[in-house]
């Protein structure tokens, strides 16, 4: 059916995350790619990050690239705070699945959503922007900064439909270059050789190590 409201209504998407017991939430395509763009990365908080891109790796999604034990310059409703995350990417197309494992008790949006669905789920779906402020200032006061890294990323969600997270990523030469290697190895990847790769940032540019 090529009616537009048609195709509105088949937008709407529902995700089963990890095969591991969690499933329903929905969301509609056309009105994110309205109000933020399109969408590139799903992002699941799990319990067990080598289980979840086990998971994946076997589903033929992979290489996965994995930063482990990070800790960014973290804002959790607007305080300082110090977390300690592990967190792996790999591409599906042009889709960026991330999932994500936190080691410390501080109360991130992880551990909080951890906390309400301990199989773990999709927590976020990030999409690019130029400018967080710009952007924030953009879709009005209906939305709620509740975690930032510096100007690089913020997480949000509506005041009156609380739900799935809006992660905004703003462009930098840092984050654009490690998504780059990653996009990379996926389109030249065999599904076996290496399904597990390390992300090392001593440089202060991603470099890509292997496993151990």
């Amino acid at each position: 059916n090529n009616d537009p409201e048609s195709r509105q209504g088949q937008g709407s998407c529902a995700i089963e995350c990890l095969g591991l017991g969690w499933s329903g939430v929905t969301y509609k395509i056309n009105e994110m790619s309205k109000l933020f763009g399109p969408i590139v990365q799903q992002g699941y908080v799990v319990p067990d990050i080598d289980k979840a891109m086990q998971h994946w790796i076997t589903r033929g999604v992979g290489p996965f690239y994995i930063e482990k034990h990070i800790s960014p310059p973290c804002e959790i409703n607007g305080k300082k705070a110090a977390v300690d995350i592990s967190a792996a990417f790999a591409y599906s197309g042009d889709q960026q699945i991330e999932v994500i494992v936190q080691h410390n008790d501080v109360p991130t949006i992880y551990k909080q959503y951890l906390d309400k669905h301990s199989e773990g789920g999709l927590q976020h779906l990030a999409v690019w922007c130029d400018n967080i402020d710009e952007k924030l200032a953009e879709i009005g006061d209906q939305w709620v900064v509740h975690q930032r890294y510096g100007d690089g990323h913020a997480y949000l969600d509506n005041k009156k439909t609380p739900g799935i997270m809006i992660q905004l990523m703003a462009h930098s030469e840092a984050i654009d270059t490690m998504f780059r290697l990653i996009k990379a190895g996926a389109d030249s990847w065999d599904g076996v050789t290496d399904p597990i790769r390390i992300i090392d940032w001593s440089t202060g540019l991603p470099v890509v190590k292997a496993a151990k």
